[in-house]
């Protein structure tokens, strides 16, 4: 996982780039006046940053940028729609718990794991601020509890595509009480799942389950 020193190291150098390709082109505003003074980041108009942040594709650098300043933060919490963490090879449920209330746009979020991390209290921070997720990765997720599954019920009702696999602990009750109040599943991955794949929770769901 990238370091906050070396990202946000990588972040400075993209700004004072930017500012010599500014200063190198134009050394006047276009009324004749002289150019705003541009120190930092928070001096950028946010419909800029968001362009920028469209094509970093690094997630990780994303998730640095969200704590370098205010403007970082507005920009990524209006325009961030598909976020990854699966790289996060530690601390990723207190990572998660520490993002949710900043990515509040959220519409894809990957958290597939290779060493089991995820615990509810990160799934439950998802669901308490992602309200408009579509699609949402939580394999390998082995430490997870039905209380996710009713967080999800409860915080994410625009729910597509749910991938548990692999994730063991959940129950019938629970995978029944999810898809009553998520009417717009189109994929739900259960491979794996044996305790909440049971003939009574398969009769009440909208789609047919990858097993």
């Amino acid at each position: 996982m990238v370091s906050g020193r070396s990202a946000n190291g990588e972040l400075d150098a993209c700004f004072r780039s930017l500012m010599l390709s500014i200063s190198s082109g134009r050394g006047q505003a276009e009324g004749g006046g002289a150019m705003p003074t541009l120190s930092g980041w928070k001096d950028l108009p946010i419909e800029l940053l968001l362009r920028i942040m469209s094509i970093i594709g690094d997630d990780r650098m994303l998730v640095v940028a969200s704590g370098v300043c205010t403007g970082w933060r507005d920009a990524l919490g209006w325009g961030l729609t598909n976020l990854s963490l699966s790289r996060c090879q530690q601390n990723m449920n207190n990572l998660m718990i520490s993002l949710a209330h900043k990515f509040t746009k959220l519409q894809v979020l990957t958290l597939r794991q290779n060493i089991p991390q995820l615990e509810d209290s990160a799934v439950e921070a998802v669901s308490n601020y992602c309200h408009d997720l579509r699609e949402l990765d939580l394999s390998r997720s082995f430490r997870l509890s039905d209380r996710s599954l009713y967080a999800l019920a409860r915080g994410c009702p625009q729910l597509t595509k749910l991938n548990i696999s692999g994730c063991s602990n959940f129950s019938d009750t629970a995978l029944t009480y999810l898809t009553f109040h998520c009417k717009n599943f189109k994929c739900l991955n259960l491979c794996g799942c044996g305790k909440a794949a049971t003939d009574r929770a398969l009769q009440v769901l909208p789609v047919n389950p990858l097993f």
